[in-house]
């Protein structure tokens, strides 16, 4: 797919979400490419916990292609889908004889790239 110049495409970042990136990424390999319509039918009914982050993410990305930039959002394309690894919130845990276990709660920031498809 050719990739569009900024001015044609409209982004949005959801950043701190709580969740591992590899997981996130699972489910952005699935919509990566789909029209706005189909990847919301398709989020919809994925069983995954990270597609509510992702559904916010992308409902911003195409109110910024609407309001922005004036495109409608049924001709959508999601041309980009990136989940970064964010910092992780260290948590302790007690054990046995004293000791201390560390727990690391994951974080990831989400960026979407929605444009109008080239032909």
């Amino acid at each position: 797919m050719a990739t569009n110049t900024p001015d044609t495409q409209a982004l949005a970042h959801g950043r701190f979400i709580r969740g591992s990136v590899s997981k996130v990424r699972r489910v952005l390999d699935q919509i990566r490419g789909r029209t706005y319509r189909d990847a919301l039918i398709m989020l919809e009914f994925m069983p995954y916990r990270s597609t509510g982050p992702i559904t916010k993410v992308l409902r911003s990305a195409v109110a910024n292609a609407e309001h922005n930039l004036g495109l409608d959002p049924a001709t959508l394309v999601i041309s980009q889908a990136i989940a970064d690894m964010g910092p992780s919130l260290k948590r302790f845990r007690p054990r046995a004889q004293g000791r201390a276990y560390a727990i690391k709660k994951q974080t990831c920031h989400i960026s979407i790239a929605v444009a109008a498809p080239t032909a």
